[in-house]
């Protein structure tokens, strides 16, 4: 992990769990029932108030989440954004869906404040958007790419998915290189997951849909790496990729052990030393809120467990740990232990070992999980 010669400050995350409709692999905390919606916009605001103290580094960065926060009525999201007072931020990012950008939606997120946009893409081929149930077509996230350039967003990251129901390497690298020629300064690449519960896993055990084998998504996996590269884009993080400078800030928090405050349901926070989790039912956290409570519950923390929290934040990005700082934060022991758990993935050449650092080599990031279950203790 690089050390940081930014001043040390906090985050923000705050979690909207509205959706027009369920996509087929989302296991989000997300809903497309908006009934509760302007309750729990108050109670955010609410929450934000009984929480924003609990780190003491002025905000740097704000993240607005989902769900899909694009659904909220302007009046609104303008509601909850005038309620965090205006903090002085270097990057204010709202997650949208294509559907919902309209250039008189980019005016009012910029008078806002807002200066970077996520853009659910997932994919630019219309059978793969509609076998997981996304509502917007390709045309649709093109013209909203467009919208976001043109209406003066600087800062667009592009969501892509990779190994999607009835893709293949051409259809991929057509999408990946269609993304590409929009020249966005940052675009993350997901490995489809199936995940318990989920539309789309109920049709992958009733055998409606095929998982993409490993050797197809090895093949997605270097043709994106290597068309990002070829373009300029630096693989800073497992999933995500960025010209330079234009790194996500409020992202890299969570891999640096930054402390972030995380608000609305589901939503986790840091604070330098303790971990907590809101709970998932909106319902219960709107009376929680109302009352003057709070929604989380403390996740205690072994010293184990920080120290494999920092094992594994740190290897998930390409500065890979920092053995100075290891030293530093926990001390010598530990990092010989590590180095000793790793030895066989160093000779590998899956992990790369230099003086001052240790990190994934590209080629080890399909695997990660199980480095990381060898590395922990």
């Amino acid at each position: 992990m690089r050390t940081s010669s930014r001043k040390l400050m906090a985050g923000l995350y705050i979690h909207i769990p509205y959706c027009h409709s369920k996509c087929s692999y989302c296991d989000f905390c997300s809903t497309s029932k908006v009934d509760t919606a302007e309750d729990y916009i108050t109670a955010l605001i609410d929450e934000y108030r009984l929480r924003k103290d609990e780190v003491n580094e002025p905000l740097s960065t704000v993240y607005i989440g989902g769900g899909t926060p694009s659904i909220l009525p302007m009046p609104t999201l303008s509601r909850l954004v005038e309620s965090l007072g205006h903090p002085v931020l270097e990057e204010f990012t709202i997650e949208a869906n294509p559907e919902d950008v309209t250039p008189e939606w980019v005016d009012a997120i910029i008078r806002m404040g807002i200066n970077r946009v996520s853009i659910g893409i997932q994919s630019l081929v219309d059978s793969e958007l509609k076998a997981i149930n996304r509502r917007h077509s390709a045309a649709r996230a093109e013209e909203a790419l467009m919208t976001l350039k043109s209406g003066g967003i600087a800062e667009i990251s592009g969501d892509l998915i990779y190994g999607l129901p009835g893709q293949s390497l051409e259809s991929w690298n057509y999408s990946l290189n269609k993304l590409i020629g929009y020249g966005l300064t940052h675009i993350s690449a997901y490995n489809l997951s199936y995940e318990p519960g989920t539309r789309l896993y109920a049709q992958l055990i009733s055998g409606k849909v095929n998982e993409a084998s490993d050797e197809t998504i090895e093949s997605m996996y270097a043709l994106l790496t290597d068309s990002l590269r070829k373009n300029g884009y630096e693989h800073y993080e497992i999933s995500n990729f960025a010209q330079p400078g234009h790194r996500a800030h409020h992202n890299s928090n969570y891999w640096n052990m930054t402390p972030y405050i995380g608000l609305g349901v589901s939503a986790h926070s840091f604070d330098g030393k303790t971990r907590r989790a809101n709970g998932n039912r909106i319902k219960d956290y709107i009376k929680s809120i109302n009352s003057a409570n709070t929604y989380y519950e403390v996740e205690e923390e072994s010293p184990e467990n920080i120290l494999n929290d920092y094992i594994i934040t740190a290897l998930r990005t390409r500065d890979g740990i920092n053995l100075n700082d290891m030293r530093l934060r926990f001390n010598s022991d530990t990092v010989e232990n590590l180095l000793s758990s790793a030895k066989r993935y160093i000779a590998s050449g899956r992990l790369i070992k230099t003086d001052e650092s240790l990190s994934l080599s590209e080629t080890a990031i399909l695997i990660s999980d199980s480095i990381f279950r060898d590395l922990i203790v």
